[in-house]
Protein backbone atom coordinates (compact mmCIF):
# COMPACT_ATOMS: atom_id res chain seq x y z
CA UNK A 1 0.00 0.00 0.00
CA UNK A 2 2.94 2.86 0.60
CA UNK A 3 4.53 1.59 -2.07
CA UNK A 4 1.67 2.27 -4.64
CA UNK A 5 0.70 5.58 -2.96
CA UNK A 6 4.62 6.36 -3.30
CA UNK A 7 4.13 5.50 -6.76
CA UNK A 8 1.28 7.30 -7.91
CA UNK A 9 2.98 10.76 -5.97
CA UNK A 10 6.32 10.01 -8.23
CA UNK A 11 4.02 9.44 -11.29
CA UNK A 12 1.60 13.27 -10.37
CA UNK A 13 5.25 14.87 -10.23
CA UNK A 14 6.85 13.63 -13.04
CA UNK A 15 3.36 14.31 -14.92
CA UNK A 16 3.42 17.75 -13.46
CA UNK A 17 7.06 18.73 -14.10
CA UNK A 18 6.62 17.30 -18.22
CA UNK A 19 3.55 19.29 -18.47
CA UNK A 20 5.53 22.75 -16.92
CA UNK A 21 8.40 21.59 -19.40
CA UNK A 22 6.08 21.54 -22.47
CA UNK A 23 4.18 24.50 -21.47
CA UNK A 24 7.68 26.74 -21.09
CA UNK A 25 9.29 24.97 -24.31
CA UNK A 26 6.39 24.17 -26.66
CA UNK A 27 3.09 25.95 -25.57
CA UNK A 28 4.87 29.41 -25.20
CA UNK A 29 7.02 29.36 -28.06
CA UNK A 30 5.43 27.84 -30.87
CA UNK A 31 2.24 28.45 -33.43
CA UNK A 32 -1.09 26.20 -32.59
CA UNK A 33 -0.96 23.37 -35.00
CA UNK A 34 2.90 23.94 -36.42
CA UNK A 35 5.11 21.11 -36.43
CA UNK A 36 7.34 22.11 -33.93
CA UNK A 37 4.73 22.25 -31.63
CA UNK A 38 3.02 18.51 -32.77
CA UNK A 39 6.89 17.44 -32.10
CA UNK A 40 7.22 18.72 -28.88
CA UNK A 41 3.92 17.24 -27.43
CA UNK A 42 4.84 14.02 -28.73
CA UNK A 43 7.98 14.49 -26.96
CA UNK A 44 6.44 14.97 -23.77
CA UNK A 45 4.59 11.72 -23.65
CA UNK A 46 7.25 9.42 -25.33
CA UNK A 47 9.95 10.57 -23.32
CA UNK A 48 8.64 10.07 -19.82
CA UNK A 49 7.58 6.28 -20.74
CA UNK A 50 11.25 5.63 -21.96
CA UNK A 51 12.24 6.88 -18.60
CA UNK A 52 9.93 4.70 -16.59
CA UNK A 53 10.90 1.69 -19.16
CA UNK A 54 14.27 2.30 -18.49
CA UNK A 55 13.97 2.08 -14.73
CA UNK A 56 11.92 -0.77 -14.76
CA UNK A 57 13.03 -3.19 -17.45
CA UNK A 58 15.25 -4.73 -15.42
CA UNK A 59 13.41 -5.80 -12.74
CA UNK A 60 10.67 -7.18 -15.04
CA UNK A 61 12.99 -9.48 -16.56
CA UNK A 62 12.70 -7.65 -20.31
CA UNK A 63 15.18 -9.08 -22.44
CA UNK A 64 18.67 -7.64 -21.95
CA UNK A 65 18.81 -6.03 -25.66
CA UNK A 66 15.39 -3.98 -24.89
CA UNK A 67 17.61 -2.73 -21.53
CA UNK A 68 19.87 -1.74 -23.63
CA UNK A 69 17.28 0.14 -26.01
CA UNK A 70 15.67 1.55 -23.32
CA UNK A 71 17.99 2.64 -21.22
CA UNK A 72 20.28 5.22 -23.01
CA UNK A 73 17.19 7.37 -24.13
CA UNK A 74 15.25 6.95 -20.74
CA UNK A 75 18.02 7.44 -18.29
CA UNK A 76 19.67 10.63 -20.40
CA UNK A 77 15.89 12.06 -20.42
CA UNK A 78 16.09 11.57 -16.39
CA UNK A 79 19.05 13.87 -16.34
CA UNK A 80 18.17 16.30 -18.68
CA UNK A 81 14.74 16.42 -17.22
CA UNK A 82 16.26 17.86 -13.72
CA UNK A 83 19.06 20.33 -15.11
CA UNK A 84 16.45 21.89 -17.61
CA UNK A 85 13.57 22.39 -14.77
CA UNK A 86 16.24 23.72 -13.00
CA UNK A 87 17.49 26.25 -15.86
CA UNK A 88 13.81 27.31 -16.54
CA UNK A 89 13.17 27.97 -12.50
CA UNK A 90 15.82 30.42 -13.07
CA UNK A 91 14.57 31.55 -15.69
CA UNK A 92 11.31 32.27 -14.26
CA UNK A 93 13.57 35.41 -12.08
CA UNK A 94 14.83 36.36 -15.21
CA UNK A 95 11.44 36.86 -16.88
CA UNK A 96 9.61 39.28 -15.90
CA UNK A 97 12.96 41.88 -15.52
CA UNK A 98 13.31 41.09 -19.01
CA UNK A 99 9.97 41.90 -19.67
CA UNK A 100 10.14 45.34 -17.70
CA UNK A 101 13.34 46.30 -19.45
CA UNK A 102 11.58 45.59 -22.56
CA UNK A 103 8.64 47.68 -21.84
CA UNK A 104 10.75 50.50 -20.54
CA UNK A 105 12.75 50.73 -23.72
CA UNK A 106 9.69 50.28 -26.11
CA UNK A 107 8.13 53.47 -23.99
CA UNK A 108 11.01 55.34 -24.04
CA UNK A 109 11.93 55.06 -27.67
CA UNK A 110 9.24 56.48 -30.52
CA UNK A 111 7.93 54.24 -32.83
CA UNK A 112 9.90 50.87 -31.02
CA UNK A 113 6.53 50.28 -28.43
CA UNK A 114 3.12 50.95 -28.81
CA UNK A 115 1.46 52.95 -31.59
CA UNK A 116 -1.13 55.47 -31.62
CA UNK A 117 -3.30 56.33 -34.37
CA UNK A 118 -5.63 58.85 -34.30
CA UNK A 119 -9.22 58.46 -35.50
CA UNK A 120 -10.91 61.30 -37.37
CA UNK A 121 -14.14 62.65 -35.47
CA UNK A 122 -16.96 63.58 -37.74
CA UNK A 123 -18.66 67.03 -37.80
CA UNK A 124 -22.10 67.65 -36.81
CA UNK A 125 -24.84 69.90 -38.84
CA UNK A 126 -23.17 73.20 -37.53
CA UNK A 127 -19.72 72.14 -38.14
CA UNK A 128 -18.91 70.69 -34.40
CA UNK A 129 -17.27 68.07 -34.04
CA UNK A 130 -19.13 64.52 -32.69
CA UNK A 131 -21.36 61.93 -34.61
CA UNK A 132 -23.57 64.07 -36.92
CA UNK A 133 -23.35 64.27 -40.26
CA UNK A 134 -20.98 66.18 -41.54
CA UNK A 135 -17.68 66.50 -43.41
CA UNK A 136 -14.65 65.06 -41.61
CA UNK A 137 -13.71 67.72 -39.16
CA UNK A 138 -10.01 67.16 -38.92
CA UNK A 139 -9.27 66.54 -42.53
CA UNK A 140 -8.48 69.67 -44.72
CA UNK A 141 -9.87 70.89 -47.41
CA UNK A 142 -8.34 69.78 -51.36
CA UNK A 143 -7.02 66.80 -48.95
CA UNK A 144 -10.37 64.84 -48.44
CA UNK A 145 -10.74 61.37 -50.25
CA UNK A 146 -12.07 61.41 -53.54
CA UNK A 147 -14.54 58.77 -52.06
CA UNK A 148 -16.04 61.57 -50.09
CA UNK A 149 -16.49 63.85 -53.24
CA UNK A 150 -18.46 61.04 -54.81
CA UNK A 151 -21.57 61.31 -52.55
CA UNK A 152 -23.94 63.81 -53.08
CA UNK A 153 -24.26 66.53 -51.02
CA UNK A 154 -28.08 67.03 -50.14
CA UNK A 155 -29.33 65.89 -47.46
CA UNK A 156 -31.58 63.33 -48.36
CA UNK A 157 -27.59 61.41 -48.92
CA UNK A 158 -26.01 62.91 -45.61
CA UNK A 159 -26.56 60.08 -43.80
CA UNK A 160 -24.39 57.81 -46.79
CA UNK A 161 -21.82 60.57 -47.08
CA UNK A 162 -21.12 60.39 -43.57
CA UNK A 163 -20.97 56.37 -43.72
CA UNK A 164 -18.80 56.93 -46.72
CA UNK A 165 -16.36 59.22 -44.78
CA UNK A 166 -16.32 56.74 -41.44
CA UNK A 167 -15.17 53.83 -43.87
CA UNK A 168 -12.46 55.71 -45.60
CA UNK A 169 -11.06 57.57 -42.24
CA UNK A 170 -11.32 53.98 -41.23
CA UNK A 171 -9.62 52.04 -43.53
CA UNK A 172 -6.75 54.55 -43.22
CA UNK A 173 -6.68 53.86 -39.34
CA UNK A 174 -7.13 49.82 -39.52
CA UNK A 175 -4.78 49.33 -42.10
CA UNK A 176 -1.13 50.51 -40.66
CA UNK A 177 2.31 49.89 -42.15
CA UNK A 178 3.82 46.36 -41.39
CA UNK A 179 5.72 46.54 -37.91
CA UNK A 180 8.08 43.71 -36.64
CA UNK A 181 7.03 43.46 -33.05
CA UNK A 182 3.17 42.57 -34.32
CA UNK A 183 3.63 40.94 -37.25
CA UNK A 184 1.40 37.64 -37.57
CA UNK A 185 4.09 35.82 -38.95
CA UNK A 186 6.29 36.07 -36.15
CA UNK A 187 2.83 36.31 -33.79
CA UNK A 188 1.89 32.13 -32.86
CA UNK A 189 -1.20 32.78 -30.23
CA UNK A 190 -1.04 36.81 -31.09
CA UNK A 191 -4.05 38.57 -29.80
CA UNK A 192 -5.66 40.56 -32.12
CA UNK A 193 -6.25 44.32 -31.58
CA UNK A 194 -9.74 45.64 -31.62
CA UNK A 195 -10.91 46.98 -34.98
CA UNK A 196 -13.40 50.00 -34.89
CA UNK A 197 -16.60 49.41 -35.40
CA UNK A 198 -18.64 50.02 -38.63
CA UNK A 199 -20.91 52.99 -38.38
CA UNK A 200 -20.79 56.71 -37.31
CA UNK A 201 -20.52 55.97 -33.34
CA UNK A 202 -17.18 54.00 -33.86
CA UNK A 203 -15.71 57.31 -34.96
CA UNK A 204 -14.59 59.22 -31.58
CA UNK A 205 -11.78 61.56 -31.36
CA UNK A 206 -9.71 58.52 -29.29
CA UNK A 207 -7.03 56.70 -30.24
CA UNK A 208 -6.13 53.20 -31.53
CA UNK A 209 -3.42 51.43 -29.38
CA UNK A 210 -1.61 48.59 -31.39
CA UNK A 211 0.16 47.21 -28.13
CA UNK A 212 3.28 44.50 -28.70
CA UNK A 213 2.67 42.75 -25.31
CA UNK A 214 1.81 39.29 -27.37
CA UNK A 215 5.07 39.72 -29.26
CA UNK A 216 7.16 40.92 -26.05
CA UNK A 217 6.51 37.87 -24.31
CA UNK A 218 6.73 35.39 -27.23
CA UNK A 219 10.66 37.07 -27.56
CA UNK A 220 11.07 36.67 -24.09
CA UNK A 221 10.03 33.09 -23.95
CA UNK A 222 11.92 31.95 -26.76
CA UNK A 223 14.87 33.73 -25.42
CA UNK A 224 14.53 32.20 -21.85
CA UNK A 225 13.92 28.87 -22.93
CA UNK A 226 16.43 28.69 -25.28
CA UNK A 227 18.78 29.91 -22.69
CA UNK A 228 17.38 27.14 -20.32
CA UNK A 229 17.85 24.73 -22.88
CA UNK A 230 21.69 25.37 -23.95
CA UNK A 231 22.47 25.39 -20.26
CA UNK A 232 20.30 22.40 -18.88
CA UNK A 233 21.95 19.99 -22.19
CA UNK A 234 25.42 21.79 -21.94
CA UNK A 235 25.52 20.74 -18.30
CA UNK A 236 24.20 16.90 -18.91
CA UNK A 237 26.71 16.92 -22.08
CA UNK A 238 29.73 17.89 -19.29
CA UNK A 239 28.54 15.55 -16.72
CA UNK A 240 28.02 12.66 -19.59
CA UNK A 241 31.76 13.06 -20.79
CA UNK A 242 33.16 13.09 -17.26
CA UNK A 243 31.23 9.51 -16.84
CA UNK A 244 33.28 7.68 -20.49
CA UNK A 245 36.19 8.93 -19.94
CA UNK A 246 36.65 7.26 -16.72
CA UNK A 247 37.42 7.86 -13.33
CA UNK A 248 40.06 10.59 -12.07
CA UNK A 249 42.47 9.14 -9.37
CA UNK A 250 42.47 10.58 -5.50
CA UNK A 251 45.32 9.94 -3.15
CA UNK A 252 44.95 10.47 0.48
CA UNK A 253 46.87 9.42 3.77
CA UNK A 254 45.19 8.37 6.71
CA UNK A 255 47.01 7.97 9.85
CA UNK A 256 46.71 4.63 12.39
CA UNK A 257 47.67 4.53 15.79
CA UNK A 258 47.50 0.59 16.29
CA UNK A 259 49.18 0.37 12.59
CA UNK A 260 53.23 -1.01 13.04
CA UNK A 261 56.06 0.58 11.62
CA UNK A 262 56.35 -2.40 9.28
CA UNK A 263 52.79 -1.47 7.43
CA UNK A 264 53.63 2.06 7.17
CA UNK A 265 52.91 3.20 3.46
CA UNK A 266 50.75 0.44 2.86
CA UNK A 267 48.30 1.19 0.09
CA UNK A 268 44.95 0.20 -0.77
CA UNK A 269 42.96 1.19 -4.22
CA UNK A 270 39.73 1.57 -3.68
CA UNK A 271 36.96 1.48 -6.47
CA UNK A 272 32.88 1.61 -5.21
CA UNK A 273 29.72 1.54 -7.29
CA UNK A 274 31.04 0.53 -10.60
CA UNK A 275 27.66 -0.43 -11.55
CA UNK A 276 27.81 -2.57 -15.42
CA UNK A 277 25.09 -2.84 -16.74
CA UNK A 278 22.97 -1.69 -20.13
CA UNK A 279 24.79 1.58 -20.57
CA UNK A 280 28.44 1.07 -19.27
CA UNK A 281 29.65 -2.56 -19.89
CA UNK A 282 32.76 -4.02 -20.84
CA UNK A 283 34.57 -0.99 -22.34
CA UNK A 284 34.27 0.51 -18.96
CA UNK A 285 35.38 -2.04 -16.42
CA UNK A 286 38.11 -2.06 -18.83
CA UNK A 287 38.86 1.59 -18.18
CA UNK A 288 38.51 1.27 -14.43
CA UNK A 289 41.02 -1.82 -14.37
CA UNK A 290 43.49 0.01 -16.22
CA UNK A 291 43.84 2.69 -14.11
CA UNK A 292 43.55 0.86 -10.73
CA UNK A 293 46.84 -1.23 -12.04
CA UNK A 294 48.47 2.18 -13.18
CA UNK A 295 48.10 3.13 -8.89
CA UNK A 296 50.51 -0.37 -8.33
CA UNK A 297 48.52 -0.90 -5.12
CA UNK A 298 48.85 -2.87 -2.40
CA UNK A 299 45.77 -4.30 -2.21
CA UNK A 300 42.57 -3.58 -4.41
CA UNK A 301 39.03 -3.05 -2.59
CA UNK A 302 35.82 -3.65 -4.40
CA UNK A 303 33.53 -2.00 -1.95
CA UNK A 304 30.12 -2.76 -3.70
CA UNK A 305 27.78 -2.08 -6.11
CA UNK A 306 29.23 -3.55 -9.06
CA UNK A 307 26.81 -4.67 -11.26
CA UNK A 308 23.09 -4.07 -12.19
CA UNK A 309 21.59 -6.93 -13.58
CA UNK A 310 22.23 -10.91 -13.81
CA UNK A 311 25.08 -13.02 -14.38
CA UNK A 312 23.72 -14.29 -17.24
CA UNK A 313 23.73 -11.02 -18.98
CA UNK A 314 26.46 -8.86 -17.20
CA UNK A 315 29.47 -11.68 -16.97
CA UNK A 316 31.59 -11.52 -19.52
CA UNK A 317 31.10 -7.41 -19.56
CA UNK A 318 32.96 -7.91 -15.96
CA UNK A 319 35.42 -10.38 -16.96
CA UNK A 320 38.26 -7.52 -17.09
CA UNK A 321 38.26 -7.68 -13.49
CA UNK A 322 40.33 -10.27 -13.70
CA UNK A 323 43.24 -7.91 -14.52
CA UNK A 324 43.65 -6.49 -11.43
CA UNK A 325 46.90 -6.51 -9.91
CA UNK A 326 47.82 -6.32 -6.34
CA UNK A 327 50.67 -7.59 -4.34
CA UNK A 328 48.28 -8.79 -1.54
CA UNK A 329 45.17 -9.48 -3.95
CA UNK A 330 41.78 -8.18 -4.45
CA UNK A 331 38.97 -8.09 -2.31
CA UNK A 332 35.47 -7.27 -2.55
CA UNK A 333 32.05 -6.98 -0.36
CA UNK A 334 28.83 -6.82 -1.60
CA UNK A 335 26.25 -3.46 -2.72
CA UNK A 336 22.77 -3.03 -2.34
CA UNK A 337 22.53 -3.62 -6.22
CA UNK A 338 24.42 -7.10 -5.86
CA UNK A 339 21.19 -7.98 -4.01
CA UNK A 340 18.88 -6.80 -6.89
CA UNK A 341 20.49 -8.23 -9.32
CA UNK A 342 21.44 -12.35 -7.85
CA UNK A 343 24.17 -11.52 -5.09
CA UNK A 344 24.91 -15.34 -4.65
CA UNK A 345 25.82 -15.87 -8.33
CA UNK A 346 27.60 -12.66 -8.26
CA UNK A 347 30.18 -13.70 -5.70
CA UNK A 348 31.06 -17.13 -7.21
CA UNK A 349 31.91 -15.10 -10.13
CA UNK A 350 34.27 -12.87 -9.05
CA UNK A 351 35.59 -15.35 -7.21
CA UNK A 352 35.90 -17.28 -10.59
CA UNK A 353 37.51 -13.70 -11.86
CA UNK A 354 40.40 -13.81 -8.94
CA UNK A 355 38.90 -11.75 -6.22
CA UNK A 356 38.08 -12.44 -2.68
CA UNK A 357 35.01 -11.96 -1.49
CA UNK A 358 34.69 -11.32 2.34
CA UNK A 359 31.05 -12.25 2.99
CA UNK A 360 30.99 -11.48 6.93
CA UNK A 361 34.85 -12.44 7.06
CA UNK A 362 38.34 -11.16 7.86
CA UNK A 363 41.62 -12.11 6.94
CA UNK A 364 44.91 -10.68 8.26
CA UNK A 365 47.32 -8.73 6.33
CA UNK A 366 50.62 -7.88 7.26
CA UNK A 367 50.10 -5.15 10.13
CA UNK A 368 46.10 -5.63 10.32
CA UNK A 369 43.30 -7.39 10.00
CA UNK A 370 41.20 -6.40 6.65
CA UNK A 371 37.33 -7.57 7.04
CA UNK A 372 34.39 -7.30 5.01
CA UNK A 373 30.65 -7.35 5.73
CA UNK A 374 27.35 -8.05 3.44
CA UNK A 375 25.13 -4.88 2.38
CA UNK A 376 22.25 -4.32 4.54
CA UNK A 377 20.02 -4.86 1.49
CA UNK A 378 20.90 -8.93 1.97
CA UNK A 379 18.67 -8.62 5.45
CA UNK A 380 15.72 -9.68 3.29
CA UNK A 381 17.36 -12.79 2.03
CA UNK A 382 19.10 -13.29 5.72
CA UNK A 383 22.50 -12.50 4.34
CA UNK A 384 22.73 -9.14 5.98
CA UNK A 385 26.08 -7.68 7.51
CA UNK A 386 26.94 -9.74 10.89
CA UNK A 387 30.25 -7.52 12.27
CA UNK A 388 30.11 -10.80 15.61
CA UNK A 389 31.20 -12.51 12.95
CA UNK A 390 33.48 -10.36 11.15
CA UNK A 391 35.45 -9.26 13.93
CA UNK A 392 33.85 -10.28 17.23
CA UNK A 393 36.87 -12.52 17.84
CA UNK A 394 40.01 -10.64 16.51
CA UNK A 395 42.69 -9.16 18.35
CA UNK A 396 41.84 -5.89 19.22
CA UNK A 397 45.40 -4.77 19.79
CA UNK A 398 46.08 -4.78 16.03
CA UNK A 399 44.87 -2.23 13.02
CA UNK A 400 41.26 -3.13 11.53
CA UNK A 401 40.09 -1.87 8.09
CA UNK A 402 36.78 -2.68 7.58
CA UNK A 403 34.80 -2.77 4.04
CA UNK A 404 31.10 -2.13 3.81
CA UNK A 405 29.12 -0.70 1.08
CA UNK A 406 27.22 1.76 2.97
CA UNK A 407 28.28 4.41 5.37
CA UNK A 408 25.27 3.93 7.67
CA UNK A 409 26.66 0.83 9.04
CA UNK A 410 29.77 2.71 10.87
CA UNK A 411 28.00 3.34 14.50
CA UNK A 412 28.63 -0.74 14.38
CA UNK A 413 32.15 -0.15 13.36
CA UNK A 414 33.06 1.69 15.70
CA UNK A 415 31.28 -0.36 18.59
CA UNK A 416 33.51 -3.02 16.90
CA UNK A 417 36.50 -0.71 17.31
CA UNK A 418 37.29 -0.86 13.59
CA UNK A 419 40.22 1.66 12.84
CA UNK A 420 38.94 2.56 9.44
CA UNK A 421 35.96 1.96 7.31
CA UNK A 422 35.62 2.39 3.53
CA UNK A 423 32.83 2.75 1.79
CA UNK A 424 30.10 4.18 -1.01
CA UNK A 425 27.13 3.96 -2.37
CA UNK A 426 26.61 7.54 -2.46
CA UNK A 427 28.19 8.51 -5.45
CA UNK A 428 28.99 11.79 -3.73
CA UNK A 429 25.28 12.70 -4.84
CA UNK A 430 26.36 12.29 -8.26
CA UNK A 431 23.78 14.98 -9.24
CA UNK A 432 24.20 18.26 -7.77
CA UNK A 433 21.71 18.88 -5.93
CA UNK A 434 21.52 15.14 -5.07
CA UNK A 435 24.10 15.83 -2.51
CA UNK A 436 21.78 17.60 -0.50
CA UNK A 437 19.13 14.45 -0.41
CA UNK A 438 22.24 11.97 -0.13
CA UNK A 439 23.46 14.35 3.56
CA UNK A 440 19.83 13.35 4.61
CA UNK A 441 20.45 9.86 4.33
CA UNK A 442 24.20 9.11 4.59
CA UNK A 443 26.37 10.10 8.18
CA UNK A 444 29.32 10.85 5.25
CA UNK A 445 28.78 11.80 1.92
CA UNK A 446 32.12 11.55 0.10
CA UNK A 447 35.53 11.84 2.14
CA UNK A 448 37.32 11.12 5.28
CA UNK A 449 35.84 11.67 8.89
CA UNK A 450 35.87 10.86 12.20
CA UNK A 451 33.79 8.98 14.28
CA UNK A 452 34.97 8.46 17.78
CA UNK A 453 38.07 6.25 17.16
CA UNK A 454 37.16 5.06 14.08
CA UNK A 455 37.38 6.71 10.80
CA UNK A 456 34.93 6.67 7.64
CA UNK A 457 36.14 7.09 4.47
CA UNK A 458 32.99 7.56 1.29
CA UNK A 459 34.65 7.26 -2.01
CA UNK A 460 32.11 8.72 -4.66
CA UNK A 461 32.19 5.74 -6.85
CA UNK A 462 33.81 5.38 -10.27
CA UNK A 463 30.60 4.66 -12.11
CA UNK A 464 27.19 6.23 -12.21
CA UNK A 465 23.85 4.32 -11.71
CA UNK A 466 20.62 5.37 -14.06
CA UNK A 467 21.86 8.42 -16.16
CA UNK A 468 25.81 7.82 -16.90
CA UNK A 469 26.33 11.41 -15.82
CA UNK A 470 28.00 13.21 -12.98
CA UNK A 471 27.89 16.96 -12.16
CA UNK A 472 29.48 17.88 -9.37
CA UNK A 473 30.72 14.69 -7.98
CA UNK A 474 33.30 13.64 -10.30
CA UNK A 475 33.84 9.83 -10.83
CA UNK A 476 37.20 8.51 -8.96
CA UNK A 477 39.16 5.49 -7.42
CA UNK A 478 40.98 6.50 -4.41
CA UNK A 479 44.50 5.02 -3.33
CA UNK A 480 44.48 5.36 0.50
CA UNK A 481 47.65 5.35 2.14
CA UNK A 482 47.83 3.94 5.32
CA UNK A 483 50.79 5.73 7.75
CA UNK A 484 51.87 5.02 11.02
CA UNK A 485 52.32 6.65 13.60
CA UNK A 486 55.29 4.85 14.59
CA UNK A 487 57.29 6.02 11.98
Amino acid sequence: MVFALVGLVVLALLGAVHRYLWRRFVGDTTAPGSPLRRAGTVAAFVLPLLSIGAMTSGRAGAPFWLQQVLAWPGFMWLACLLYLTLALLVGEVVRPVLLRVLARRDGATPGAGARTVPEPATAGPAGESGTGTGTPADVPDGTRPRSEELVPSHSAGASARSEAVVRTATESVTEPATDPATDPATEPERERETEPAAGPLATSATATTLAPGPSRRLFVSRVVGGAAAAAGLATVGYGTYGVLRGPSVRRITVPLAKLPRAAHGFRIAVVSDIHIGPILGRAHTRRIVDTINATSPDLVAVVGDLVDGSVADLGSAAEPLSALRARHGSFFVTGNHEYFSGAGQWVDHVRELGLHPLENARVEIEGFDLAGVNDIAGETEGQGPDFGRALGDRDRGRAAVLLAHQPVVIHDAVEHGVDLQLSGHTHGGQLWPGNLLAELANPTVAGLERYGDTQLFVSRGAGAWGPPVRVGAPSDITVVELASRQA
